[in-house]
């Protein structure tokens, strides 16, 4: 028999949905809220419910958005000759704010990964091609994360567009900027060493 009434076991239960809450970590959260903040679990709730209503798909990049098109997307200001490949809406942000990209995206909203039950499409691959295959994309730009399936997700891609005439490229591996060598892992400096160029 449970010292917790049944909503209460629920809303623990829920919270541990979400990345990186344990039980403990569940259980804390939930007497926070109906101990402490009642108002902003109200607030919460509230706004749960609102994005899981008003929060879609972008039609071509698969972003999140509110609209049919993001705003991105909806932008006559983007260079379309440009793709660019991403996992997540986070990694698109990141791009975003390093203010030297300004061409068209896509997001998988994940990765190949078998051990996941993560397939062909359940990361939009067909929406991929058809997006890549719009007649106006040149290169399409592959930045899916150096992790075992961020690896295999951007080989599979390869694959897929490699026969369709469009330009392939694969964002660097490297030293990061302000890095020194003695502190770099060696995987790291290894990958630099072998994607070296020219010196200006």
């Amino acid at each position: 028999m449970s010292p917790h009434p049944d909503r209460l076991l629920r809303l623990i239960h829920a919270l541990r949905c979400l990345p990186g809450v344990g039980p403990r970590s569940a259980q804390r959260t939930a007497y926070h809220l109906l101990q402490h903040d009642r108002a902003g679990a109200l607030v919460l709730a509230q706004t749960l419910t609102d994005a899981l209503e008003g929060v879609q798909h972008c039609q071509q990049c698969n972003n999140f958005t509110e609209n049919p098109l993001c705003e991105l997307c909806a932008s006559d200001q983007r260079d379309g000759r440009l793709l660019c490949v991403l996992e997540t809406p986070a990694d698109l942000l990141m791009m975003e704010q390093t203010r030297s990209y300004q061409g068209r995206y896509f997001v998988l909203m994940g990765r190949l990964s078998p051990l996941d039950g993560m397939g062909p499409q359940d990361i939009h691959l067909d929406k991929l091609v058809r997006r890549a295959c719009d007649g106006m994309t040149q290169e399409v730009i592959l930045a899916t994360n150096f992790t075992a399936e961020g690896e295999a997700t951007a080989h599979a891609i390869t694959e897929l567009l490699r026969p369709r005439g469009l330009i392939l490229t694969r964002i660097a591996r490297g030293l990061p900027v302000g890095g020194e060598l003695e502190y770099v892992d060696s995987g790291t400096l290894a990958q630099a060493l072998l994607e070296r160029r020219p010196s200006a």
